[in-house]
């Protein structure tokens, strides 16, 4: 069983290395997992994968590649050199097989994003897909279980149904999560941490309402607690 505290990944949704690092120095050990995405890799914010792995922390660089099989197994070979413990692919079956054959030895967990929790089945008609959202979801941790990837992004509402599809073989890893009272802000797909964790959820991901907050421990510690007390 894992540590409540390693259950939570904290986002760095920041706009600069600076409020990062603030950030991380005012949570202190109450979290040992954080996710450095796109706006704080590209605004300096590469460099703090490796100072935060060097102080115990485990990193989560989340880029949600999706290239040609060359690009994609470049970027990972890339990555895995800066000692980040995950990265995320979109889990698209070409780009995942890429992504596992690139990985080696590094011990690179790889994440499969199924369909991202600001969609809903609206957003993917317009973009020209066919059928159910849930059943593309399911659909692609099948495929993500049969290629070899070491987990899911995937929407704390269909974490459950996934679960049941795939059983262990896949770490499941919910973003889109907000405590009770907070803001959805632009998820469609949100729930509390209690609810992902007892759906089947290994980790969940919790940005916003923390990075946000006027006291980020207090909040960090009470989702901790709540994942405690769920698990």
């Amino acid at each position: 069983m894992l540590d409540p505290r390693d259950r939570l990944i904290v986002g760095l949704d920041l706009p600069a290395r600076a409020a990062a690092e603030e950030l991380v120095a005012n949570l202190g050990d109450a979290v040992g997992i954080y996710k450095i995405g796109m706006q704080l890799t590209f605004s300096g914010g590469f460099g703090l994968v490796r100072d935060l792995t060097d102080a115990g922390k485990s990193v989560f660089l989340d880029m949600k590649l999706l290239d040609i099989p060359n690009t994609v197994a470049g970027a990972v070979e890339a990555i895995a050199a800066t000692g980040a413990d995950f990265t995320t692919i979109h889990a698209y079956p070409q780009a995942m097989r890429a992504a596992v054959s690139a990985r080696g030895d590094s011990g690179l967990k790889l994440l499969g994003v199924t369909v991202l929790t600001s969609l809903d089945d609206g957003d993917l008609s317009e973009a020209g897909y066919q059928g159910d959202l849930r059943d593309l979801v399911l659909r692609r941790a099948e495929q993500a279980a049969e290629i070899g990837m070491d987990g899911l992004i995937c929407s704390p509402k269909e974490v459950a149904a996934i679960r049941a599809a795939v059983g262990d073989a896949l770490e499941l890893i919910t973003p889109g999560i907000r405590p009770a009272g907070s803001d959805a802000g632009d998820q469609k797909r949100a729930a509390t941490p209690s609810t992902a964790i007892r759906d089947g959820a290994d980790r969940v991901v919790v940005a916003r309402p923390i990075t946000r907050a006027e006291n980020p421990r207090a909040v960090a510690e009470a989702i901790v607690e709540e994942i405690g007390t769920a698990a």
